[in-house]
């Protein structure tokens, strides 16, 4: 965090309100160097109230808060660790196959960025079954497998690649399986009976193909937009044949079809997952409007969502026609991403059950009341994955943030309560490739978390894309490619050096962690009387769902297990550095504030990390478009305060630093609450209760102000560098080029391997 800006603490701002436990992050039981969890009793307050005898939290601190800000509130009492694991890790028994524990790797996180039968994707799943993953789901992405499906004869490439990839996972106990996710290329109603069978045979082509490599499971999806959700789906199929809606048996005729054919062709030993929505809703209703305006049937097609009832009444069709396992999935069905990433509609604080499209759940009602809507996300769909358990003799999984080092006892004692059979993972498990060997060996609090910010599946703005990158693990499909380290491991440092790294948030935390691992010599020095830097901010502002506490906690472990001496309180100047004589300085102290570009009238100008324990008025005007800018927007908006958006930067470049996602969550929202934002514009004149911008099209408008926060794009902060003698000197994260957690932690990441 920046030297200069910090001139409040999150401690100084915790005794001066009235935040409650949920409002910041007091979330773990994690042991070691994690936060303790701080209790809040019910006494009354307007931090929290009693829902079915649970005591349950506000998301955001103090003040009168905006009705959306109680319609779901959270209780974070849920991540007690006093379990031993014992159901996790006893054996899982799908079809043919025995596990030791109970988390499978999901067939997500690598189809979409890594390109080819290369190392760089052979590498990426060797690291899941060196970790301890015993059944790995491999993507339907993967075009080299699914073109095998045409029944020609296997390239030669393709099938030493699958051979060698069994090989190398089957070395540490990996089983792998494939994912067959054909999406549908028309409309299900203008499919032939021929269509249908063409893609059943397919099917049996691949799997038959992949089999021969040595692949042991198939898995069809039919959830999602894929073809079989389409058949099964009463939204999506207008067929009136033996594969129409008219009974649930020719809903599932297609995927019992399919399954039919893969057992006959691959045998009974070779096992077949089967991943539905096992409950829907329409989160886009003009998306329903769009597509069926024209036969007038828009609240019949909201109301042909799939209920749990038909759901269970689907799956014990697919069971009986031998399937061996069910993938039981969340199902929206106009924003795919919250289908595979449900906590999606838990990310934005105070404005939980948000949906991307303006509008709000309301989990007490939405999902059929049936979602455990007040756990973040966490485990949301145990409760219904435990009905279709009650029905149906088959393993029963369910994805996610399925996540049991995030709140121990909760997920184990769903497993040993039999509401679920296994766990479907994929985040947890690509932020930190070794979970499961962590996991077991008590090691809970140097598992890296994941803060669920969704950069994996798609990065920031089109101006800043990129695709597929880990806010945590710096390695994610970095690994082997122009940008990034040549090898998972890290090279031991041919010469042990003397390091000194000014400054303990993420950047710095990350680079003393691995030049420390490396087997330099490492002193981290931090201004404050605390680690975390920024993240103690974000934290503050974003609430308890991205785990940045965790995140914060995880560092402050890591710098113990790898010997870095850390040193708080201490203002390093040149002469401090010199006096030292280190081989290396790594200036990671954080950037300095932007500019807004205005003075003058009497609206008082508050920097944004401040912000919170100020006295804003209720026409509060933020001016920037970064990250930080959003998030006290929201903050200031569930608060009651009419905020007004200032930027000059252009309009596709608003929340520019968060996942793609995350920021359609973020400005769908804003938007819907009545948060007006003027991108290309700049401050021409502050004046008396108001301010006068000039928009780049030449016109003027004027906005009641009654404070403006400074959440300006942020500048680099590097002139210490330019007064030591020292060989070698680096600046990284927001000191150099300021912009998000995940670039931080990637700058740390490689100068750490590089010194």
């Amino acid at each position: 965090m920046s030297q200069e800006k910090n001139s409040i603490s999150r401690r100084d701002f915790l005794k001066g309100t009235t935040i409650g436990a949920a409002g910041i992050a007091a979330t773990t039981l994690l042991g070691g160097c994690a936060p303790k969890v701080v209790g809040v009793e019910n006494s009354g307050d307007a931090g929290s109230e009693v829902v079915n005898s649970t005591v349950v939290k506000n998301p955001v601190a103090g003040g009168e808060l905006i009705p959306q800000a109680y319609l779901n509130p959270q209780d974070y009492d849920y991540r007690q660790n006093t379990t031993d694991f014992k159901t996790l890790f006893s054996p899982l028994t799908i079809g043919s196959l025995t596990l030791n524990h109970r988390i499978v790797k999901s067939a997500a996180g690598s189809a979409t960025f890594l390109s080819g039968l290369t190392d760089e994707l052979f590498q990426y799943y060797v690291q899941f079954a060196k970790g301890g993953v015993e059944l790995i789901w491999v993507e339907g992405g993967i075009t080299q497998f699914t073109a095998l499906a045409d029944g020609s004869e296997i390239p030669a490439e393709t099938f030493e690649f699958g051979k060698r990839l069994v090989e190398e996972c089957g070395k540490y106990n990996a089983k792998l399986g494939f994912q067959w996710a054909e999406m549908a290329r028309t409309p299900v109603g203008d499919m032939t009976v021929e269509d249908i069978a063409a893609a059943q045979t397919r099917s049996v082509a691949m799997a038959k193909a992949l089999q021969q490599m040595g692949f042991v499971a198939l898995e069809i999806n039919a959830a999602g937009f894929n073809l079989g959700e389409h058949f099964l789906s009463r939204f999506h199929n207008t067929r009136t044949d033996e594969y129409g809606t008219g009974s649930l048996e020719n809903r599932a005729r297609f995927v019992t079809e399919s399954l039919e054919q893969i057992k006959a062709a691959c045998g009974d030993d070779f096992i077949v997952q089967v991943l539905i929505d096992c409950i829907e809703e329409n989160d886009n209703l003009d998306n329903s409007a769009t597509l069926f305006w024209l036969d007038n049937t828009v609240t019949a097609k909201q109301n042909m969502v799939t209920s749990i009832e038909e759901g269970i009444g689907l799956s014990k069709l697919i069971e009986a026609a031998g399937c061996d396992s069910m993938h039981l999935r969340l199902g929206p069905l106009g924003y795919h991403p919250a289908q595979f990433g449900s906590d999606l509609y838990f990310i934005l604080n105070g404005v939980e059950g948000t949906t991307g499209f303006g509008t709000q759940y309301d989990f007490s009602k939405h999902w059929q009341g049936q979602l455990i809507g007040n756990h973040s996300g966490a485990g949301m769909l145990i409760d219904i994955v435990g009905r279709y358990k009650e029905a149906l003799n088959i393993p029963c999984g369910t994805v996610t943030y399925m996540d049991p080092a995030h709140a121990p006892d909760y997920f184990e004692k769903a497993l040993a309560d039999g509401k679920v059979d296994f766990y479907l993972m994929n985040r947890p498990l690509t932020v930190d490739t070794e979970y499961i060997h962590k996991l077991e060996e008590g090691r809970i609090d140097e598992i890296a978390p994941c803060t669920r910010c969704l950069h994996c599946h798609i990065g920031g703005n089109p101006s800043n894309r990129e695709f597929g990158y880990c806010r945590v693990n710096a390695l994610t499909h970095r690994v082997m490619t122009e940008n990034g380290p040549a090898t998972y491991e890290l090279e031991p440092a041919k010469v042990t050096k003397k390091v000194l790294v000014v400054g303990g948030g993420p950047a710095g935390m990350e680079a003393a962690r691995i030049a420390a691992a490396r087997g330099h010599q490492v002193t981290l020095y931090e201004k404050s009387d605390e680690l975390g830097g920024d993240l103690n901010f974000a934290s503050m502002i974003k609430g308890p769902h991205e785990n940045l506490e965790d995140l914060k906690a995880y560092l402050t472990k890591q710098l113990e297990v790898q010997g870095v001496t850390v040193v708080l309180k201490k203002n390093v100047d040149a002469s401090l550095i010199n006096s030292e004589s280190p081989d290396v300085v790594i200036l990671a102290v954080g950037s300095l504030p932007g500019d807004i570009g205005a003075n003058g009238g009497n609206v008082p100008v508050i920097d944004f990390v401040n912000f919170m324990g100020e006295e804003t008025g209720n026409n509060v005007v933020v001016f920037g478009s970064n990250a930080q800018a959003f998030d006290c927007a929201l903050w200031l908006t569930v608060h009651k305060k009419k905020v007004t958006i200032v930027t000059p930067n252009p309009n596709e470049e608003l929340d520019k630093q968060q996942s793609q996602h995350a920021q359609r969550m973020m400005t769908s929202t804003l938007y819907s609450l009545g948060v007006k934002a003027y991108p290309s514009s700049k401050i021409k004149e502050i004046g008396d209760g108001q301010i006068t911008i000039k928009s780049d099209g030449g016109w003027d408008t004027v906005i009641p102000a009654d404070s403006i926060i400074n959440a300006a794009d942020l500048l680099p902060n590097k002139s210490l560098l330019e007064s030591i003698s020292v060989k070698e000197s680096y600046a990284i994260g927001d000191c150099d080029q300021p912009y998000n957690i995940a670039l931080a932690i990637r700058a740390g990441n490689n100068i750490g391997r590089q010194i």
